[in-house]
């Protein structure tokens, strides 16, 4: 492969099969961002988000020798991972509160992300804390379609692979998702 041209990520994979740490760093490297504000968004909580993204980055590490690109998109394969790790994690972290355990989210939904500073105004902050809370409020398979599209940028067929669904139930839930934000006056 010449040396301008980024090593592509299922041969990142087999060389991570085979022990290789700079290939897992390369990995991280690609899609770490993107899986981290995934589950961030997910999750609510950004320290949650970043045990999700080592775990899951771990088991890309144990288990890269059964990745089989023939099945799907080695990105679709890694979120896949995240979003499984993302579901239990939720989970858990409800029935930890629900029997009062603690264990409560530390990101509010309502807050918005610091912004770039001055140029950020209050209406920009609270239309971006109420489509937060909005895509909060949808059912989970939505929410994450909804994410997955948006934020990881992936396109309905990786999204399809991602969920282990079709791609026509895919669009299905990013329409019934678009639909419900409009119905809140979000676009």
């Amino acid at each position: 492969m010449p040396p301008d041209q980024p090593e592509d990520d299922d041969s990142l994979l087999r060389r991570i099969a085979r022990g290789e740490e700079p290939a897992l760093a390369q990995l991280i490297s690609r899609h770490g961002r993107g899986v981290a504000a995934v589950a961030t968004r997910y999750l609510g909580s950004a320290s949650e988000a970043e045990d999700v993204v080592q775990e899951a980055f771990f088991r890309v590490w144990q288990h890269a020798a059964r990745f089989d690109p023939a099945r799907a998109k080695a990105s679709s394969w890694i979120y896949a991972i995240a979003v499984r790790l993302c579901i239990d994690r939720l989970r858990k972290l409800k029935l930890r509160r629900w029997i009062g355990l603690g264990g409560g989210l530390d990101v509010d939904f309502d807050s918005p992300d610091p912004g770039p500073g001055s140029e950020t105004t209050v209406g920009d902050r609270q239309a971006l804390a109420q489509t937060r809370s909005a895509i909060a409020a949808l059912p989970d398979r939505q929410r994450l379609a909804i994410l997955l599209s948006a934020v990881a940028g992936l396109d309905n067929a990786r999204i399809a692979e991602t969920l282990d669904i079709t791609p026509g139930a895919v669009e299905q839930l990013l329409v019934r998702a678009r639909r419900s934000l409009r119905g809140l006056g979000l676009r």
